[in-house]
């Protein structure tokens, strides 16, 4: 069962199910030429928020090769696709005017979309010099992603797009990351189990 403080945003709601800390294992599986590439690692994933309406995301992986070398990290943020109003803060620092939008449950409900989901908008950033934005949905405990743009500097790798998923299946969080990277069209990349840790 998920509790929500009483400070959690109304607008996390859709996204509630995603709070909290979560920690398991995945695979890694990608041909590079005409290699395929197979590890196992470990990930802490933690999605928490700051009493604005949109999750601070970070993930940590780590290979399972019997020393825990540390693999690669991500940080982003989630939040519902909605049109910026007067009372949201922004651009830079400036501080929204009048009333921040959508206070209660019932104006969060009607951001519901023609498929009974939420959009939503996810922003991620990778020390490798790789940036993603993902505009997809939520609806109930399932989110599809796929990237709108991917931007890199000139010192990144090739990487193209992505999807995702994720899911509540059981007490655990599921995920799966098809990339096109490397000059190759998307495809199978990456996919985890975790479990919530207390």
């Amino acid at each position: 069962m998920i509790e929500l403080g009483a400070d959690v945003p109304t607008e996390l709601v859709p996204l509630s199910w995603l709070i909290g800390l979560w920690e398991g294992t995945g695979i890694v599986n990608y041909a590079v030429g005409d290699d395929t590439r197979t590890l196992e690692f470990g990930q802490r994933l933690s999605f928490t928020h700051d009493g604005l309406p949109h999750l601070n995301y970070s993930s940590y992986t780590w290979l399972l090769d019997g020393s825990l070398t540390p693999h690669v990290t991500e940080t982003g943020y989630w939040r519902l696709g909605r049109p910026a109003a007067d009372g949201d803060p922004g651009p830079g620092m400036l501080a929204g005017t009048g009333a921040r939008p959508y206070p209660d449950a019932a104006s969060v409900e009607a951001l519901r979309n023609a498929d009974d989901g939420f959009d939503i908008e996810v922003s991620l950033v990778h020390p490798s010099g790789v940036s993603e934005l993902y505009l997809g949905q939520v609806k109930g405990p399932r989110i599809d992603l796929a990237t709108d743009a991917v931007m890199r500097t000139a010192t990144a790798k090739e990487y193209a797009a992505a999807t995702r998923i994720y899911g509540l299946v059981e007490n655990h969080l599921l995920w799966a990351w098809d990339i096109a990277a490397l000059g190759q069209e998307l495809k199978t990349h990456a996919s985890g189990r975790l479990a919530r840790v207390e």
